[in-house]
């Protein structure tokens, strides 16, 4: 055991710290009986423990069968291209590959439009760090002005050098950039967005619709008008235009005071892109987490996402700056109606694959458990939170926890998994399929048959 004065419960030992952190941080608030639930966690153990072997036992027979085969290849047939119909065939007679059935129809519910339907960047973070998880969650939102002053998209050629201090060459092409960017995605009817000079409103409540002024002192609209999806007001000015692409929002920031604000003829002193609209917090590859205290580090971040409690503090200048999770962003649509945008990522978080071991839980014994049933049980657990609306900001509004599974070797594992999950879901009282598992295609028993892999 990776820890001094471990907590036998039934037929577990669990690390104190772990026992710990579930105790005094993670099952407050979720109504559930610590010691009720290590209890069902054992039984999972004991139930589907064999099993999780005897599937790491059909991985080692099929490398040392597939490495005598092309052995014995190499022997029979020196110097010859392989034979893809003989290594097909042998496949299918070691079960590796596995027979494809008829074609089927799944659906899944409860499941958040990110990743039902909307088509956007995703960010993977080891939720170990702190400052980088935060950073991550918050990357829903991004200034594009910021990203091409500090990037290459932007040429340094002259007078446009990036520098220590704020460059007004540089700074007016990464405006003439981002209008040209306007115009490709949301064109206007008539006219550039270098252009305008003042947005504003046309009608009454229940039927605004945005107009631009132009420099000539014409008008004009969006050359497709529901691309308007709302707005912010202060004083009755416009403070915010927010539009729509392919799902995706862009969000127009104006302010005449502003130090960019006041350069620009519209006042428009920012662009804000909606970017990653999801991210993995990873327990598994990007992280080191070797031991109890490691796994806790891991899991009590992971709950202060889940609970939006979790802070990072880092030195800039001459003083500290804190990072916290950002809050939902509010607006007006078009007919008047308040409109919420989540402010964050959603997140899912990455659990590790069926071939690790743990000593932060062992069986009485003293044998090592599976980790990544254990990573399922903690990482649900600390999930409810987000599940009851315990914390400032919700991340699954459709209820739904998802869970990344990596490395799984073909149909049976992830069959095993999905297993695994009911079990879990039991344990926790959680509704049938709450658990939403998805399946890395990354290795190539899975990616040969993923179908069945999708399947199972």
């Amino acid at each position: 055991m990776s820890a001094l004065n471990p907590v036998t419960i039934k037929n577990l030992r669990i690390a104190r710290s772990l026992y710990d952190l579930v105790q005094s941080e993670i099952a407050p608030g979720t109504d559930l009986d610590p010691d009720a639930v290590w209890t069902a966690f054992g039984a999972i153990v004991e139930t589907l423990g064999p099993e999780n072997r005897r599937l790491l036992e059909v991985r080692a027979r099929h490398e040392q069968e597939i490495d005598a085969w092309h052995e014995e290849q190499a022997r029979e047939r020196p110097g010859a291209a392989l034979d893809p119909h003989a290594y097909k065939s042998f496949l299918t007679q070691i079960g590796y590959l596995v027979a494809e059935d008829d074609p089927f129809t799944i659906t899944t519910k409860d499941v958040d439009p990110e990743i039902s339907s909307i088509a956007g960047p995703q960010l993977v973070v080891p939720v170990d760090n702190a400052r980088y998880a935060l950073n991550a969650a918050n990357a829903r939102w991004g200034s594009l002005y910021d990203a091409l002053y500090g990037t290459d998209v932007i040429s340094e050629e002259d007078g446009a050098e990036r520098g220590t201090a704020y460059n007004p060459v540089r700074g007016s092409r990464v405006v003439e950039w981002s209008e040209r960017f306007l115009d490709d995605v949301v064109p206007l009817e008539e006219g550039l967005y270098s252009e305008v000079t003042e947005f504003l409103l046309e009608g009454g409540d229940g039927a605004s619709r945005l107009v631009c002024e132009l420099a000539d002192g014409g008008r004009t609209r969006l050359a497709d008008p529901s691309r308007f999806a709302g707005f912010q007001l202060e004083g009755g000015r416009l403070t915010s235009v927010l539009l729509l692409h392919h799902g995706l929002y862009i969000d127009l920031r104006i302010d005449r005071d502003h130090a960019v604000g006041k350069a620009h003829p519209a006042g428009v002193y920012d662009v804000v892109l909606e970017s990653a609209v999801t991210t993995i917090q990873d327990c598994e590859d990007s992280v080191s987490a070797v031991d109890a205290e490691d796994k806790v580090l891991v899991y009590r971040n992971w709950l202060g996402i889940m609970k939006g409690t979790l802070t990072a503090t880092l030195e800039k200048g001459a003083g500290t700056l804190t990072r916290r999770l950002n809050e939902d962003r509010t607006y007006r649509d078009p007919s008047g109606e308040e409109l919420t945008l989540p402010g964050r990522s959603l997140l899912l978080v990455r659990n590790v694959g069926i071939h690790m071991y743990t000593d932060a839980v062992t069986t009485a014994d003293g044998e090592p458990i599976p980790e990544g049933f254990l990573d399922a049980l903690i990482t649900s657990w600390a999930a409810i939170h987000d599940l009851r609306g315990n914390g400032a900001s919700r991340n699954s509004r459709a209820g739904s926890v998802y869970i990344v599974k990596p490395k799984m070797h073909g149909p049976e594992e992830v069959l095993a998994t999905v297993e695994l999950f009911a079990h879990v879901e039991q344990a926790l009282g959680l509704q049938t399929r709450t658990l939403k598992i998805g399946i890395m295609d990354e290795e190539r028993r899975t990616t040969i048959n993923l179908k069945e892999c999708i399947r199972a």
